[in-house]
C-alpha cells in the first residue's frame, strides 16, 4: 500500500463530500414553511413534488446533518439544519396518544400512514441519539429513550427472542404474510444494533448496553448463516428461515417479482448488507470497548465472501446479491451497497492489513467516483447497470436519501486517515 495513493483517494472523498454531496442537501432540503425536510428530487436536483414525508427519510436526514456537524463538516450550517429536522420529528411526527413516530406524513405534517414500523423507529433512535451527541440538545436523547422503552414494552418476542416489526398505531401486532406480523428480518435487527450503539454511546446506561449485546448475540448466532456468515433476510418467529416476501408497507423500492416473492427466496444474501453488518458490528465493539479482533475469524469470513463474490472485477463496483455459498444472482449496482462496502472494506484493511481488501476498496471507489456520482448535481444515481449506466435517475426519494452516501464519505475519510497514519510508522 502506498501512502500517497491513500491520501489521494482520501482527498477525492473529502472534496466530493464538502463541495458536492453536502451542498446538494443543505441548499435544497429544508422545508421552511412546513418544517422538516424535502426529500424527493429528480435527476437534476429539482423538487419532484411528491406530497410525503416518510419517517425513514426525515430521521435519516436528521442523522446526516447531525453526524456531519459532529464530524466537523458544513461550516456550522449542519447544526441548524439538524435542529430544524428534530423540531418537525418531535412536534409533528410523534404520536401523543400511543407514543412512537408515525410512518408517513404529508408535507404539511398531516398523518398519511399511522402505523408503527420498527424499521422506522430504529432510525428515530439512531438519529435522535446522534443529534444529542452532535448538538447537546437534550430532546434527542429524551425521545430516543422513549422509543427504546416502547420497543421493549411492545415489540420483544419473549418466547423466541428478537423483535416483532410491524404494528398498528396502538402497538398491536399486524397480521401474517404481507402484513409482516409473523416475520423477523436481518434488516431490522441490524439497524437496531446501529441504533442501540448510538443510544448507548449517548446515554451510557447499562440497560442500553445490555440490549445492544442481546441484539448482537441474535445477529451472530441466529440471523447470519451458520457456515458462510452471510446475512439471511427473513425468518419466522422461531428463527426458521422464511421465504423473502414483499411487505405491504415497504421501506425500499419494489424490486421483487409481480408475485411479491423473490426468486431464490431462501438462498439469497445481499453483499451490501453483509459489509454493512460487519462494519456496524466493529463500531459497536468499539463503543462497547470490546476488541474486534476477538471476532477476527467472523469478520474475515464476511469480508472474504464480499470480496470473492460481490466485487465486479471487470466493470467495477458491488453486485446486489447472490447465494450464501458463493456466486451472483443480481449484477446491477445499487448506490447504498457501494457506500456500505466502501466503509466495510476500509475496516477490513485496518483489521487485517491485507492487500486484497485494499484492491477491492480501490475498485469500488473508482466505480463510485467515475460512474455513480451524478456530476454537476452532486448526489449518486440510485441504480445502475452492471456497466455503470443509470437505470433509475432520481436523486432523492423516501428510500433514497443522504444517509448512506454522506455517511460513507465521513466514515471513509476517517479510516483513510487512520490507514495513512499507520503507513507513517
Amino acid at each position: 500500500m502506498n501512502r500517497t495513493e491513500v491520501l489521494q483517494l482520501r482527498n477525492e472523498a473529502e472534496h466530493h463530500l464538502v463541495n458536492e454531496l453536502l451542498p446538494f442537501w443543505t441548499t435544497r432540503m429544508k422545508d421552511v414553511p412546513n418544517g422538516g425536510y424535502l426529500t424527493h428530487f429528480d435527476k437534476d436536483g429539482n423538487d419532484s413534488g411528491e406530497d410525503e414525508k416518510s419517517l425513514i427519510a426525515q430521521t435519516r436526514c436528521l442523522y446526516t446533518m447531525s453526524s456531519a456537524h459532529r464530524a466537523g463538516y458544513g461550516n456550522g450550517e449542519c447544526e441548524p439544519h439538524a435542529r430544524h429536522g428534530a423540531d418537525f420529528l418531535i412536534n409533528k411526527m410523534w404520536d401523543r396518544m400511543h407514543g412512537g413516530f408515525f410512518w408517513m406524513m404529508d408535507r404539511k405534517g398531516n398523518v398519511k400512514i399511522d402505523e408503527k414500523i420498527i424499521y422506522g423507529q430504529s432510525f428515530a433512535i439512531y438519529a435522535l441519539s446522534e443529534y444529542t451527541l452532535a448538538t447537546g440538545d437534550p430532546r434527542g436523547i429524551e425521545y430516543a429513550e422513549k422509543v427504546f422503552d416502547l420497543i421493549q414494552k411492545y415489540c420483544v418476542d419473549s418466547m423466541y427472542g428478537g423483535y416483532w416489526e410491524m404494528f398498528h398505531r396502538d402497538w398491536t401486532i399486524k397480521g401474517p404474510g404481507g402484513k409482516g406480523g409473523d416475520r423477523k428480518t436481518l434488516d431490522v435487527h441490524m439497524h437496531l444494533m446501529e441504533a442501540f450503539t448510538a443510544l448507548y454511546e449517548c446515554s451510557g446506561r447499562e440497560v442500553h448496553r445490555r440490549k445492544l449485546l442481546e441484539d448482537i448475540d441474535l445477529l451472530m448466532y441466529r440471523i447470519i448463516h451458520p457456515v458462510y456468515k452471510t446475512g439471511i433476510p427473513q425468518f419466522f418467529k422461531n428463527w426458521e428461515v422464511a421465504p423473502q416476501i414483499k411487505f405491504d408497507v415497504i421501506w425500499g423500492w419494489d424490486r421483487f417479482s409481480a408475485e411479491g416473492q423473490k426468486g431464490n427466496a431462501t438462498d439469497n444474501t445481499c453483499f451490501g448488507h453483509n459489509a454493512e453488518f460487519a462494519w456496524l458490528l466493529i463500531h459497536a465493539c468499539d463503543i462497547l470497548k470490546i476488541d474486534p479482533a476477538d471476532n477476527a475469524g467472523l469478520f474475515r469470513t464476511i469480508f472474504d465472501h464480499t470480496v470473492d463474490n460481490g466485487i465486479d472485477y471487470e466493470f467495477g463496483g458491488v453486485y446486489v446479491e447472490g447465494p450464501h455459498s458463493g456466486g451472483v444472482y443480481d449484477r446491477e449496482k445499487e448506490f447504498w451497497q457501494q457506500a456500505e462496502v466502501l466503509t466495510g472494506l476500509l475496516d477490513a484493511v485496518l483489521l487485517f492489513g491485507d492487500e486484497k481488501y485494499w484492491n477491492a476498496y480501490k475498485n469500488v471507489h473508482r466505480f463510485v467516483f467515475d460512474k455513480m456520482i451524478n456530476r454537476g448535481i452532486g448526489e449518486w444515481f440510485p441504480l445502475m447497470s452492471r456497466r455503470g449506466d443509470p437505470i433509475w435517475t432520481h436523486m432523492g426519494h423516501s428510500w433514497k436519501i443522504n444517509y448512506h452516501t454522506v455517511r460513507s464519505m465521513i466514515q471513509s475519510i476517517r479510516r483513510l486517515d487512520m490507514i495513512a497514519a499507520n503507513l507513517n510508522h
